[in-house]
């Protein structure tokens, strides 16, 4: 079934390509979405067909990960047909394939057990991303595709470059060179140090410049600014989530080669910097999608502390993993209905949201307290873990910036929050046309239920997929 769970997006991705109607085309989004979350669950309940060989292998990690873009996936792929029924002039058969196919990309991503087809399927992922954020076809859209490309381009070649150290650093010891996890965490201790630490370096900026860490986030403002909503999602909740993944499949290998303590101080400056970056240019942003980019580089922050710190932190983190990426999916899906209510996605020209489209101002602003970490919320959940995972661990100087940092970021976004939902709407305003409906709204109020239900009770089975996770990253079993 390993092999099953890329390869079905990929053929209904053709198929979209293929089918000659735009009315029927985006149906053949939720629908091969949900067959495939449906295949997803079936496999981690039951373990069956979780391997194709050594080379794909729905892990630990992946026991976490990939139902977690599955779902999110399916709960996006339901705004695509009422979405693309509001945008009729732009043909919809690229779209459509690109989503599919992106959906394809993320689940190969995490089932990679092998680091050059791991690489592999994140360049594919990179590739077609870039239909999905020129949609629009307007000067800025293209602008920020290539400045993502480009951007992308050099991670992802650093990324070749780490692999290529790490792999010379099991040959320079005398090993065989094979690039399959399992094999480079049992000779862990066998690696040429030296170049399992450049290795390391290199990898963090390389997959850290996919994750959107500062100071290598510098594409997410413009192409989380000029996206369409569902794929802002999807690359704030999904594709960050492999790239992350990606990057724990090598923080594994440092620490089962005794090089933990050498990573996590690396992960935990990174951390504390994207933090303090994404604080600094929340504070006064006008611009509410480019604010929700910046948050990402936060949260991607938040997710590396926590496996710096280790331990309980470990566990807040790979909890994190699953908050983040529900939360942004209301975030970026309420900020699109809004954004298609003004034709403005800037706080001059954006007030009142709370009276022209009351549900969608209403997703927003109660998203807003959720992805700040405000309770009953998960991400509020997870965040105290990290904080208590650092407490206990003793380092109370990271604990405390952590604390300083949040703060500095409420207060940075409820200035844009605010000004966008309250107020009354400009007077000047052009009528567009778009109110709220059940096809707009109902994806991400169904993300907010979940992410609300998960602040205040994690379902045992996921408590104990979470916790093997972690436990996984930090020993490798």
């Amino acid at each position: 079934m390993a092999i099953a769970l890329f390869v079905l997006p990929l053929v209904f991705a053709l198929a979209a390509l293929a089918v000659p109607s735009p009315r029927v085309r985006p149906w053949l989004v939720p629908v091969g979405g949900g067959l495939q979350l449906v295949l997803v669950l079936l496999a981690v309940r039951d373990g069956h067909g979780t391997a194709y060989s050594d080379w794909l292998v729905i892990d630990k990690l992946g026991r976490v990960a990939l139902p977690l873009v599955s779902g999110l996936f399916f709960a996006c792929s339901l705004y695509v047909p009422t979405y693309l029924r509001l945008r009729p002039g732009r043909p919809n058969r690229v779209l459509c394939g690109a989503l599919l196919a992106f959906l394809g990309m993320m689940t190969l991503i995490v089932e990679s057990q092998h680091l050059g087809l791991m690489w592999i399927a994140l360049e594919a992922n990179t590739l077609v991303s870039a239909p999905l954020l020129i949609f629009n076809q307007n000067p800025r859209s293209i602008e920020a595709t290539w400045k993502y490309l480009l951007i992308g381009a050099v991670g992802i070649a650093l990324a070749l470059l780490g692999t290529l150290f790490l792999a010379y650093s099991a040959l320079h010891a005398g090993r065989h060179g094979s690039l399959l996890i399992a094999d480079l965490v049992l000779d862990a201790r066998l690696l040429s140090r030296p170049w399992l630490h450049t290795a390391f370096v290199v990898l963090l900026v390389g997959y850290g410049t996919k994750m959107g860490l500062a100071p290598m986030h510098t594409w997410k403002p413009d192409a989380y600014g000029e996206a369409p909503g569902l794929v802002g999602a999807l690359m704030a909740g999904g594709l960050t989530t492999c790239a992350f993944l990606a990057l724990l499949r090598f923080y594994q290998i440092c620490a089962a080669a005794g090089e933990g303590p050498f990573a996590r101080e690396l992960l935990v400056v990174i951390g504390l910097l994207s933090m303090a970056v994404a604080g600094v240019f929340m504070a006064r942003q006008p611009d509410y999608k480019r604010m929700l980019a910046y948050s990402s580089v936060e949260h991607m922050g938040i997710l590396v502390l926590g496996i710096g710190v280790g331990g309980l932190a470990a566990f807040g983190s790979m909890l994190h993993l699953v908050n983040n990426a529900l939360t942004k999916g209301v975030m970026f899906m309420a900020a699109a209905n809004i954004h298609r209510a003004y034709g403005a996605k800037t706080i001059d020209r954006v007030s009142g949201a709370l009276r022209r489209v009351p549900a969608s101002a209403t997703l927003f602003l109660v998203g807003f307290f959720a992805v700040t970490g405000a309770p009953p919320f998960a991400p509020f959940l997870s965040e105290i873990t990290i904080l208590r995972g650092a407490v206990a661990n003793g380092r109370y100087g990271i604990a405390a910036a952590f604390l300083v940092l949040l703060f500095v970021v409420f207060v940075g976004m409820s200035a844009t929050v605010l000004a966008v939902v309250q107020g009354e709407p400009p007077k000047d305003l052009k009528e567009t046309g778009y109110r709220d409906s059940l096809g707009t709204v109902g994806p991400a109020l169904l993300l907010l239920v979940a992410v609300t239900i998960l602040g205040v009770w994690v379902p045992a089975p996921m408590d104990a997929a979470i916790r093997a996770a972690a436990v996984y990253v930090e020993t490798g079993r």
